[in-house]
């Protein structure tokens, strides 16, 4: 009976500790302004666009990417 109580203890520890890591995010979350959200996704859209392009099929077979053509040929 005494084992009982002690993982009963542990799982309410579990809870309640998860729950104080969900609070802290909102709580870190909401305390962005608006603008501020903006100008992060706006720069994260600007590093998207400078990525490089993936590459094709022609440049697989002409040798760029060798490691995944030696993967994708072992499928």
């Amino acid at each position: 009976m005494r084992l009982w109580k002690l993982l009963g203890l542990a799982g309410l520890a579990g809870v309640a500790a998860t729950g104080v890591v969900l609070a802290r995010g909102e709580r870190q979350r909401r305390a962005h302004t608006p603008e501020e959200v903006r100008t992060r996704l706006r720069e994260r859209h600007a590093a998207l666009a400078d990525a490089p392009e993936p590459v094709t099929a022609a440049e697989l077979a002409s040798g760029r990417g060798h490691r995944l053509a030696r993967v994708l040929r072992r499928r």
